[in-house]
């Protein structure tokens, strides 16, 4: 068989696998169907396109959402969202039933989306990751969601849950395997953070801040694991 078309074949096929793992339900089509046709004609006029690779931005402190796009080798700022609720404070979830809302590096698959939530649609962050796992963090379902409503959760309106949740099903249907959330306390840059100094999580949030610094130098989410109870990164691809 000619290689190009054994390569495109097995693209195929790779496709249908992740079209077949990704939840549906009447009410996620219905709510895709309803911003869809905006989603794509608002990324047009910027040169982006619906599903294309996505990556998102959590910032606590500020309630902001960031829905990033990847246009070529780079990924570009799409859409800010305002964070309708979220409980507890700044710093990280540590224990089952501390009401907070998690900070960290997650990435979500297409068995994370849950088109059938008590909470309109929902996605799972996947907390506790590695990381989190090492520390023997506690806890679990830490969503991204509708109904503007919280409990250690991230809580959107339903309007905007409708498109984060239709680009998140756009990218896996074009074959994105899974999409990466970063969810910081605040802006990471360095005069902001030196406020912070006699903080108790000080230290995580820097080492939080060395995924936050590559992203910010590359424009690609950089590849996190945990070592010896520290996230380490490297350049993304």
């Amino acid at each position: 068989m000619d290689k190009h078309i054994k390569i495109v074949l097995l693209l195929l096929l790779a496709n249908i696998c992740i079209s077949a793992e990704i939840p549906t339900s009447a009410r996620s089509e219905k709510a895709i169907r309803t911003v869809k046709a905006e989603l794509v004609a608002q990324l047009k006029r910027v040169g982006l396109e619906y599903g294309s690779p996505i990556y998102i931005r959590i910032f606590k402190k500020s309630s902001e959402l960031e829905l990033w796009v990847k246009r070529r080798e780079a990924y570009e700022l799409f859409k800010t969202y305002e964070i309708c609720a979220y409980s507890g404070s700044l710093g990280p979830k540590t224990k089952e039933g501390d009401n907070q809302a998690p900070e960290g590096f997650y990435f979500v698959k297409p068995g994370n989306l849950n088109p059938w939530s008590s909470y309109h649609l929902s996605f799972n962050l996947g907390y506790p990751n590695h990381y989190e796992r090492q520390h023997g963090y506690t806890g679990s379902a830490l969503m991204v969601h509708g109904r503007c409503l919280s409990i250690g959760c991230y809580a959107m309106t339903d309007r905007f849950i409708n498109e984060i949740y239709a680009m998140a099903q756009g990218a896996f249907e074009s074959g994105q395997p899974f999409f990466r959330v970063h969810a910081f306390p605040f802006r990471l840059e360095r005069g902001v953070l030196e406020k912070y100094k006699s903080n108790r999580w000080y230290s995580f949030w820097q080492n939080l801040k060395e995924g936050y610094d590559l992203f910010a130098k590359h424009k690609v989410p950089p590849d996190v694991n945990a070592k010896n109870g520290r996230y380490v990164f490297s350049a993304g691809n």
